[in-house]
């Protein structure tokens, strides 16, 4: 593929909520078989996919999975229990099917792939000529910006392009891969949130004590150094954001603009949903929430955002997999409103009279 250094195209309007939909399927709910309000959270899910489909019954069959992954040069700081080759390796456990996320794409029978946006080690069997390479790993944060303008631009464009090769989408799920990543969500949190290092860093892959004490160093080191391009969200993705997360928020925003639902995952898919909102408030609208992560800034991020996650399943493997683990959640909703009975149909007394 090609992608320009241009990313002027991520503050056009998002797509509106249709609020008659919304109506007709509240209305719906009312005369269903049950107490008002006795699904809760499950009557809410349907209503919010009417408005964003534009139907009283909307549905949920074509989802569209993908997994962005780049390595990171802040590991130089020693920030993660994990070599960077490990990357590489997952990628080629994600294409053969090994992965968490690809079992449960497999299974909720969704579009899967996994998008190689750069990484220091070869990937196991793949081809050489990957149309999405944009370096072996951004710079180390605690030295550099991790991120050139050219290739943040480009890394959006990659998310951009493959929400726009998608065909007649319902949900979008993006997931990561890369080691190291933690520590730029935290660093992004605590420059969005204006969390110190401390707030927050967790441990990530299980990093012990002195692994976290380093992380936390080099997310205070990146948020001094680059403290003037913190006040805007390009800023903050250049200075300490990775490849994989500006992909991840490009996706965010294409598929707002497109009127296309996207079901978040964790802790760095959050990282990506705050910038994708910064840069362009119409994206929350769009945005469900699959889990809250065992990581612990990531329930201030969803107090933020004013987000009420539907799992908590103490969760941090990232990928989007917690997201995988809670469609089942959204077709269950959708199922219950299109399908059962309302009072007048089943000759049952609504308890109106």
């Amino acid at each position: 593929m090609t992608t320009t250094t241009n990313h002027d195209w991520t503050l056009e309007p998002c797509a509106v909520l249709d609020q008659a939909a919304r109506e007709a399927a509240l209305q719906h709910q009312s005369v269903l078989t049950k107490p008002p309000g006795s699904l809760g959270e499950l009557e809410r899910i349907a209503i919010q996919f009417a408005g964003f489909q534009g139907t009283p019954k909307p549905k949920l069959e074509k989802i569209l999975v993908r997994v962005f992954a780049a390595d990171h040069g802040v590991c130089a700081q020693g920030v993660s229990a994990f070599p960077q080759e490990v990357t590489a390796q997952m990628i080629g456990n994600f294409s053969s099917g090994g992965a968490a996320i690809s079992v449960l794409s497999e299974y909720h029978q969704a579009e899967f792939a996994v998008v190689n946006l750069g990484t220091i080690a070869p990937v196991p069997g793949a081809k050489t000529n990957n149309p999405f390479f944009i370096a072996e790993q951004t710079a180390d944060f605690t030295v550099n910006e991790a991120m050139t303008s050219a290739q943040v631009a480009q890394a959006l464009n990659i998310g951009r392009h493959e929400v726009d090769a998608g065909k007649s989408l319902d949900l979008l799920i993006v997931g990561d891969m890369g080691i190291g990543n933690t520590s730029s969500a935290s660093a992004i949190y605590s420059a969005l949130l204006d969390l110190s290092a401390e707030q927050s860093c967790g441990r990530g892959t299980g990093v012990d004590d002195s692994g976290l004490q380093r992380k936390q160093a080099a997310v205070s080191a990146a948020l001094k150094l680059h403290a003037q391009a913190l006040h805007e969200p390009i800023g903050v993705l250049r200075s300490v954001g990775g490849f994989e997360i500006a992909a991840m928020a490009g996706a965010y925003l294409r598929a707002a603009q497109l009127g296309i639902p996207s079901l978040v995952d964790g802790f760095i898919s959050t990282a990506a949903a705050l910038l994708a909102c910064e840069i362009n408030s119409g994206v929350r609208d769009w945005l469900l929430f699959s889990h809250r992560s065992a990581e612990q800034a990531h329930a201030l991020a969803l107090q933020h955002l004013n987000a009420k996650p539907l799992l908590d399943l103490e969760m941090r493997l990232g990928e989007g997999s917690g997201a995988a683990v809670a469609i089942p959640i959204l077709r269950t909703a959708l199922l219950l409103h299109n399908n059962m009975a309302t009072f007048a149909d089943a000759g049952v007394a609504d308890g109106k009279s």
